[in-house]
């Protein structure tokens, strides 16, 4: 029982980084767009890329079923929203389906 609680812990754990991961990449797209860091540092071009390599999975088929909002994207929100739903719907009621 120990080493399920132990294995719902860290998956918990790892979608909260997956979740900051979202929050960070779109705050670094906003940077570079506007101008305020530049792309051409090594390490703000390593963390974007980066970002941007394990963000971009999940965000395309999402960005490919929304509608055009002019510039806005909301994939960011949408994922973060599912994120948020399979923590703490799904897996915290199939935690508490095992414990019993």
């Amino acid at each position: 029982m120990q080493l399920i609680a132990t294995l719902f812990n860290l998956l918990d754990v790892v979608v909260n980084l997956y979740m900051w991961c979202f929050i960070i990449s779109a705050i670094l797209s906003w940077l570079i767009a506007f101008n305020v860091i530049n792309t051409s540092n090594r390490f703000v071009y390593t963390v974007g890329d980066f970002l941007y390599r394990i963000t971009e999975p999940v965000l395309r088929p999402i960005r490919n079923m929304l509608p055009n909002f002019g510039g806005i994207d909301f994939s960011p929100l949408i994922a973060i929203l599912l994120l948020i739903f399979i923590k703490d719907g799904v897996l915290r009621q199939v935690y508490i389906w095992i414990a019993t």
